[in-house]
C-alpha cells in the first residue's frame, strides 16, 4: 500500500474517532499523523488534501445544517493539530536560517575586546583600539 493511501485510511479512522469522542486523545492522534507526515515525508499539501477528502466523505453523511457546522468545527480543530508539526518544523528552520545569516555587529559580538591590544600591520607593533 502506498503512503498516501495509508495516510488516508489512518486519517479517516483518527478523524472519525475524534468526531465520536472530541477529546484530547483524538487531537493527539491528529498530531501524530502530522508528525509522521513530516518525517515520512508525505508533505503538508498531501496531508491537507487527505484532510479535505476525508472531510468531504464525512460531510456527505450529515443530515442537518447544524451537523455540517459541527463537523466543520471539529475538522478545523483536528487539522490544526495535524499541521502543528509542520509549523514547528518551519519555525525551527527559519530560526536556524536567521541565526546563520545574522552577522556580529560590534567588536564585542565578534569576541574582540576593545581593551585588548590589536596587532598593527606595521612592523608587528601592537596598538590599542
Amino acid at each position: 500500500m502506498d503512503r498516501l493511501r495509508r495516510l488516508h485510511q489512518d486519517y479517516a479512522a483518527a478523524f472519525l474517532g475524534y468526531l465520536a469522542q472530541r477529546d484530547e486523545s483524538g487531537l493527539q492522534a491528529a498530531y501524530e499523523l502530522g508528525r509522521n507526515a513530516v518525517s515520512d515525508p508525505i508533505g503538508l499539501l498531501n496531508l491537507v488534501h487527505v484532510h479535505h477528502e476525508v472531510l468531504l466523505d464525512v460531510l456527505r453523511t450529515a443530515r442537518t445544517p447544524e451537523e455540517v457546522q459541527d463537523i466543520g468545527s471539529a475538522a478545523a480543530a483536528f487539522l490544526i493539530d495535524a499541521v502543528t508539526s509542520f509549523q514547528m518544523t518551519q519555525r525551527g528552520y527559519l530560526d536556524k536560517a536567521q541565526n546563520r545569516t545574522e552577522a556580529p555587529t560590534t567588536a564585542d559580538d565578534r569576541g574582540v575586546s576593545s581593551a585588548s591590544p590589536v596587532p598593527s600591520p606595521i612592523r608587528g607593533r601592537t596598538d590599542q583600539q
